[in-house]
């Protein structure tokens, strides 16, 4: 019995460390779903070879994170695996082994459901949270990785030309928050920087601005013409932009649920 307690206490310390790794991982400025799949990737060992591998392996304070994750899930495996075989290999009859057999599912259905509880994960990351900030320097952010949370959201400088849509206008007159593109700021060509551009920011030839956006939208803004064929353009991407925000609020409002 020593035994079985013992496989339902390494698995249940498993979780929560898995856990943690993904709460401090996301205070690098991992998104919580990125977090989440690294940390298990890490634990389980079953390798993880997606877009964040290389997001996570340059970034010092992740690829320790990662490692400590590497050298606990091995020994827990390990000591996972002889648990399991004490817990079955010294019993004394069949009727010890289906009662030892129906506890370790009972404790296991007990786990899953604790691991799968929302409230649960709620309170618990916000404890997590509150030790990490409170006892460790964890708060290391990669603001390229921060700000690209999700999708297909980046950040990209780009060139104003003479001939572009964009040139020789304000802010607030192209609207390109109804596009879903935000400017973080401007490169003048003189050398100056201005940063968060309000609505009556001039955008000048030779301006390189900072944009935060779909990449594929950027790229279109990119190569839109001053022309009514970019004006069209505009107005598509803000009817786009209008449809991936009722999206967005029909998503949210099933989360809510």
């Amino acid at each position: 019995m020593a035994a079985l307690v013992s496989l339902l206490t390494v698995i249940s310390l498993s979780l929560l460390i898995t856990r943690i790794a993904t709460v401090a991982l996301a205070l690098t400025g991992l998104s919580r779903e990125s977090a989440k799949f690294q940390a298990r990737s890490a634990f389980t060992g079953v390798g993880f070879t997606t877009n964040e591998a290389e997001q996570v392996v340059s970034h010092p304070v992740r690829r320790r994170i990662l490692m400590l994750l590497m050298l606990l899930g091995n020994v827990g495996v390990i000591t996972t695996i002889s648990s399991l075989i004490l817990t079955f290999l010294n019993t004394a009859s069949n009727q010890q082994w289906l009662v030892r057999l129906l506890i370790l599912g009972i404790g296991l259905a007990v786990l899953w459901v604790l691991a799968t509880s929302k409230w649960i994960d709620r309170y618990l990351s916000r404890l997590i949270n509150w030790a990490l900030q409170r006892w460790t320097t964890l708060n290391v952010k990669d603001y390229a990785s921060l700000l690209r949370l999700s999708g297909d959201y980046t950040v990209m400088e780009m060139e104003v030309q003479p001939e572009d849509w964009l040139a020789d206008r304000e802010l607030g007159e192209l609207g390109l928050r109804q596009e879903g593109v935000v400017v973080l700021g401007i490169q003048r060509e003189n050398g100056r920087y201005v940063g968060a551009p309000k609505a009556h920011t001039r955008i000048c030839p030779g301006d390189v601005l900072i944009l935060y956006g779909r990449l594929p939208l950027l790229n279109e803004l990119d190569q839109r013409g001053a022309d009514w064929i970019g004006e069209q353009s505009h107005q598509k991407a803000v009817a786009q932009q209008q449809r991936n925000l009722a999206q967005q609020d029909r998503e949210e409002a099933e989360d809510h649920l």
